[in-house]
């Protein structure tokens, strides 16, 4: 499974066509949310996935590039600098957001 295009419908939105032929949805608010990272997923564990008051850095939530991680992953770069999270194409599909996807998650 890897992506054939990515494309940017809205702002806050990504889109990924699978090879599978699956088109995937995702807002960059949850991308970020689910980062892999170290740091991200020490924080996320230690509130329990989410903070009373969450504090949003200008630029957290606004992505800038994306980079090609050998043929499992992608490296989204953030507008606040961030850059270390490898999003591997397994997490990407479990992150996705389309109708599908929300479908069988509420089963």
């Amino acid at each position: 499974m890897r992506p054939v295009k990515i494309t940017r419908p809205a702002a806050a939105t990504l889109a990924i066509e699978w090879d599978d032929g699956h088109k995937g949805r995702h807002t960059l608010a949850i991308l970020r949310k689910y980062c892999p990272c170290a740091g991200c997923k020490t924080e996320m564990e230690s509130n329990k996935g989410s903070s009373l008051l969450p504090i949003i850095k200008q630029g957290q939530n606004e992505l800038q590039a994306i980079e090609p991680v050998g043929n499992y992953a992608l490296q989204f770069v953030w507008k606040d600098g961030h850059r270390t999270g490898i999003y591997t194409f397994e997490h990407l599909r479990e992150l996705c957001e389309c109708e599908e996807c929300r479908r069988v998650m509420r089963k």
